[in-house]
């Protein structure tokens, strides 16, 4: 994990993605974060979605890395109390529950506000907690299914079937999941928030919804979808009929398949680009096949070019190509395969992906932050905690003894571990 966020503690209530999400990039930049769980059950993301042994799974390694977990039951007037002593303390907090449930369980913002004036509560959930669709639980692809982002039609079957690949430049489609798309930007908005803190002294509450995420990271095929119908002029674009295929079918737009049975995704749409490319493999009758006078020429519905590039693609391996890339300022890349993709020496030295041990499931491969910090790479990884794996930890931070947890957990606030 980086260091930017040290010295800043996250207080967390949620479970499955959305929630622990944000918390995991906050906690990826150095911020003390505290998992609050219910006594016994926790977040039951431990156990589903595969199991590398009970009680792990890899979502639930991967998204609560770098946190403490402390079980606490809020519900208690006993457990409210240490809940706002961990508040008085806190910076942010994150709401991963459905709108309004913080504040039934009597933890809502107007509550922390009044301990805390200056708190920074993030609340996330998938439709955000104001409008028509605030009180409707949401799970995994609603969001992106709200935002446009599950095209959709009837199969001669009579079900129903997800159409992928037929939305104008890329639509709203290839955001990615829901929750992951709205972490960063809750993420973004609560360091924000911070900053405005430390220059006005006031806290915030910030109210996030994964379908607007999904909107606001599709944007380029957002932006067209809405504006469409304002266009004087289609240079540049694609014929629609063709928008499931890679640069709308273009020539110079291209995945092609090298000597080695690799991929490489083909961007040579700049004249510039592609009077390198030209040189580079010694073919200057093709120079002039782009056009010249235009900012862009992808190469539109023309076969015939597509077909001389893809037998030139196949004389070179991906690395020979690659190195063609680099040494002639050309805009092409290596396409790997998911399971290539930790092979790529490119991956590798960006170090995003990360090789840990954790207690009870062994080894166990992360993704971390990506970014490389003052030259410093993502690093060691504290593995995910245990359910209340810190409970005694971080209660004996608060000033309780021995005693008083032994209390407290024959009472039921806090959990037994």
């Amino acid at each position: 994990m980086f260091k930017l966020l040290e010295g800043v503690r996250v207080i967390e209530c949620a479970m499955l993605f959305n929630g622990g999400a944000v918390g995991m990039h906050l906690g990826d930049l150095g911020a003390d974060v505290i998992k609050i769980e219910s006594p016994g059950r926790g977040d039951y993301l431990r156990d589903f979605l595969g199991q590398i042994v009970p009680h792990v799974s890899p979502p639930h390694a991967q998204l609560n890395k770098n946190k403490r977990s402390v079980e606490l039951d809020v519900r208690t007037a006993e457990g409210r109390e240490l809940f706002f002593a961990l508040i008085r303390d806190a910076d942010i907090f994150i709401d991963g529950f459905r709108a309004g449930a913080c504040d039934e369980m009597g933890i809502g913002y107007d509550a922390q506000k009044a301990i805390k004036p200056d708190i920074v509560y993030v609340q996330y959930t998938g439709y955000g907690a104001d409008g028509p669709y605030a009180a409707i639980p949401t799970h995994g692809q609603q969001m992106n299914a709200l935002a446009g982002g599950m095209p959709c039609e009837v199969g001669e079957d009579g079900f129903v079937h997800f159409v992928r690949g037929k939305q104008f430049m890329g639509g709203t489609e290839q955001s990615g999941p829901g929750p992951s798309v709205g972490a960063p930007v809750a993420a973004l908005a609560a360091v924000s928030a911070l900053v405005h803190r430390d220059r006005t002294g006031k806290g915030a509450y910030i109210d996030v919804s994964a379908a607007d995420a999904v909107l606001a990271m599709s944007w380029i095929g957002g932006a067209f979808a809405f504006n469409k119908h304002r266009l004087t002029s289609r240079v540049g674009l694609a014929d629609e009929s063709k928008a499931d295929e890679v640069g709308g079918g273009s020539a110079r737009y291209q995945l092609y398949q090298t000597l080695d049975d690799r991929f490489m995704l083909f961007c040579a749409i700049e004249p510039k680009f592609w009077r390198n490319f030209c040189a580079a493999i010694n073919r200057p009758d093709l120079v002039e096949t782009i056009d010249q006078g235009a900012p862009v020429d992808f190469g539109h519905a023309d076969d015939a070019l597509r077909k001389t590039l893809t037998e030139i693609f196949k004389g070179r391996t991906q690395a020979e190509w690659t190195k063609i890339a680099a040494d002639h300022d050309i805009a092409m890349g290596p396409a790997p395969r998911l399971e290539e993709v930790r092979e790529d020496p490119h991956i590798a030295h960006r170090g995003v992906i990360v090789d840990g041990v954790h207690p009870a499931a062994g080894p166990f491969t992360y993704i971390g932050f990506p970014a490389v910090i003052s030259g410093d790479r993502y690093g060691e990884v504290r593995p995910a905690p245990a359910l209340g794996e810190q409970t005694a930890e971080i209660l004996s931070e608060l000033g309780v003894n021995a005693a008083r947890l032994a209390q407290l957990r024959a009472a039921g606030v806090v959990g037994k571990n």
